[in-house]
């Protein structure tokens, strides 16, 4: 069936006149890089979370590595996250040099089971990377519990979960080093780029100094006391990231109307799971993800989709069945919830500027497929 309008992205950033203005306020500085502007957004970004210190990087990949190496994660350790989640999350720990244990991940939320987590820590266990997936808090105060019962770090990983909080607090302000992500399909933007936020002042040193080829604490040009990396934002990346943080209540708010809209036009089309409601915690939109019903052929409904111009994806597959996780030795059938979650997660068009009429030929196109929906094939033997 050929689309009845333009094509509907999946996402989309939202970007204004003021992004522009500051954009073209470091261009006619000449500061590129290391200049003003970099602390200027990192100090606005910290006081929206509510934090003393944020340290912004190239991505949040490169903010996960650091956070791990900072915490003195390495050879012959063992750092436990989830594997439903973009696969940084996990190669951050290999690029660390440590090992990386997965947990099973509560069925509801998506995240990471407790119980599942301390079930998986072994003595070459050093830390854990808690992932708040989609948006959605995980129960970082059970994990933090057990983290602290045996001596081990925690590095959160919200790149999906700007400002979303766990009944009642601010995701980034439960006392771990917090990792935020700023792609251009996330809640905000610097088109690449990242940020680590933390209330403490060591951990914050460590990662200035380590995001700049391991400047010397001293401060002296040049001089280098550790082994780091080119991790740093440039300034124009910055100053799109602090018109965003200025406009960040209005953007997410935009964003929960659209989530709000899809509950409705989406609650009346059997065959889905909405995106779960946890009593207490706030969810953070970054994506709007359903699952299809057991047994749906995921892959022919996106291909069916696309064909009617909408946009779509599997999102997420599982880390541990990704082609070089398996070439480790991982397999089918380890993390069974995680697996069923991936096979059946479907995410649509999802943006501030998503228009009502957009909306609704989403939730009709997506009707159609499903009234007679494309199965997985079964196979013998």
């Amino acid at each position: 069936m050929s689309a009845t309008g333009a094509p509907i992205p999946l996402a989309q950033p939202d970007i204004g006149p003021r992004e522009e203005e500051l954009v073209l306020e470091v261009l006619r500085s000449g500061m590129l890089s290391l200049g003003p502007m970099g602390p200027r957004f990192e100090r606005a970004f910290a006081d929206w979370v509510g934090v003393k210190y944020a340290a912004a990087v190239s991505s949040g990949t490169a903010g996960l590595h650091l956070g791990l190496v900072q915490a003195g994660i390495g050879p012959g350790d063992e750092v436990i996250t989830s594997p439903f989640s973009f696969i940084s999350s996990a190669n951050c720990v290999l690029h660390a040099g440590a090992d990386v244990a997965f947990a099973e991940v509560d069925p509801i939320s998506f995240n990471l089971d407790p119980a599942a987590v301390e079930a998986a820590i072994t003595p070459r266990t050093k830390a854990i990377v808690p992932v708040h997936i989609f948006g959605l808090p995980c129960k970082i105060e059970e994990i933090r519990s057990i983290a602290d019962r045996h001596g081990l770090a925690i590095i959160e990983d919200a790149a999906e979960a700007l400002g979303a909080q766990r009944q009642g607090q601010m995701i980034g302000t439960h006392g771990s080093p917090t990792i935020f992500a700023f792609y251009p399909n996330k809640q905000m933007t610097t088109g690449e780029g990242g940020i680590v936020t933390t209330d403490d002042e060591a951990v914050y040193e460590r990662i200035l100094s380590l995001r700049n080829q391991g400047r010397s604490d001293a401060g002296a040009w040049l001089e280098h006391d550790r082994l780091g990396w080119n991790y740093r934002m440039d300034d124009l990346s910055a100053a799109v990231g602090l018109a965003q943080v200025e406009r960040l209540d209005e953007i997410l708010s935009k964003r929960s109307v659209v989530a709000e809209r899809y509950n409705v036009l989406l609650d009346a089309i059997p065959g889905i799971e909405l995106p779960a409601v946890v009593p207490g915690d706030t969810r953070s939109w970054f994506v709007y993800t359903v699952l299809l019903e057991e047994g749906v052929d995921r892959n022919a409904v996106i291909e069916l989709l696309a064909e009617r111009g909408v946009s779509s994806k599997p999102y997420l597959p599982s880390i541990h069945l990704q082609p070089f996780y398996q070439a480790r030795g991982h397999r089918p059938g380890e993390f069974p919830i995680c697996e069923g979650i991936s096979a059946r997660a479907l995410a649509l068009p999802f943006f501030g500027a998503l228009s009502e009429e957009q909306q609704q030929r989403v939730a009709d196109e997506l009707a159609a497929v499903l009234t007679n929906p494309p199965v997985v094939s079964s196979t013998v033997g």
